[in-house]
């Protein structure tokens, strides 16, 4: 049986695309806005083009938002082109391209990178958008393409080790008789 001959097949696909309708969904480096970095300590090596902080890190860019403990930035000849979050955990924040709501995400590791235009969440990641949920333990968002690959963990007990969504039901409004309508 085809792929597309399962209806579970279908709405996984519908909700993966409706989880990430968002912006390039990452920092944006052609973008007028700065992006801004605070946290308890830093430590630049020019040399090496590697940025680290740690304690606290908060970097922002317009709305977007990244909170973790320890993050690294990598540049090269043509400017930032890496970022790599550690927290407990790190956690990720931009709105939704319509602008109703935002996506949250979480993850122990989160790995920003401009050559590969992709985003990479590990560790006991979860994706959030308007109530649909997204968990796994790696999962990668190609910005470029906007698609996402996820894959579980081994079963060490705690959990089923598998990826995970929750789709939540269309809207439904009332029409002028009283009656649902589904959306």
């Amino acid at each position: 049986m085809k792929l597309l001959d399962k209806p579970i097949s279908l709405l996984a696909i519908a909700m993966l695309s409706s989880l990430v309708a968002l912006p390039a969904w990452a920092f944006d480096l052609d973008s007028d806005i700065p992006i801004k970095v605070n946290a308890d300590h830093a430590r630049l090596d020019d040399n090496q083009g590697i940025a680290t902080y740690t304690g606290d890190v908060i970097l922002t860019q317009g709305e977007t938002r990244l909170d973790a403990d320890r993050v690294v930035l990598f540049r090269n000849a043509e400017g930032l082109n890496r970022i790599e979050a550690t927290g407990n955990p790190a956690h990720y924040r931009q709105p939704t391209r319509d602008g109703n709501g935002e996506t949250d995400a979480r993850a122990t590791n989160i790995t920003w990178s401009a050559q590969d235009k992709q985003l990479t969440f590990e560790k006991d990641a979860v994706i959030k958008q308007n109530g649909n949920v997204f968990r796994g333990d790696l999962i990668h968002y190609d910005t470029v393409q906007r698609v996402v690959t996820a894959q579980g963990s081994p079963d060490n007990g705690s959990g089923s080790g598998r990826v995970e969504m929750v789709i939540q039901p269309r809207s439904t409004k009332k029409g002028s008789d009283g009656s649902s309508q589904s959306q």
